[in-house]
């Protein structure tokens, strides 16, 4: 058994489809879409991995602004501790806002 993706709902599709292109290799698929039920989704796949990310997006799914139950967060792997260093510094060089760390998790 094993996992064959996780989906995560966004606002911006093409946006975070980039993202994940610019910074972690990933390759999208085409768009699908389906119009009666407002729903567009990209599936991406990423190097040295079998497991997939889809990014969906439906217009009345809207940004929750708050914690709640369910999905938490998404982890990549870039393999080393200066991998993760060279990685931060590109992001916030490109303009996004470090949050916190980088640092090491108790899993390491």
């Amino acid at each position: 058994m094993k996992i064959d993706h996780l989906a995560i709902w966004v606002n911006d599709l093409d946006v975070m489809r980039r993202f994940y292109e610019t910074y972690f290799e990933a390759k999208a698929n085409d768009l699908y879409q389906n119009e009666q039920k407002q729903f567009a989704s990209y599936f991406l796949t990423f190097p040295q991995s079998d497991c997939r990310l889809e990014l969906m997006r439906r217009s009345d799914i809207q940004d929750l602004g708050q914690q709640t139950l369910g999905y938490a967060h998404l982890a990549i792997s870039l393999g080393s501790k200066e991998a993760v260093d060279v990685m931060t510094r590109r992001l916030v060089d490109d303009g996004y806002e470090r949050l916190d760390g980088p640092r090491t998790t108790g899993d390491g």
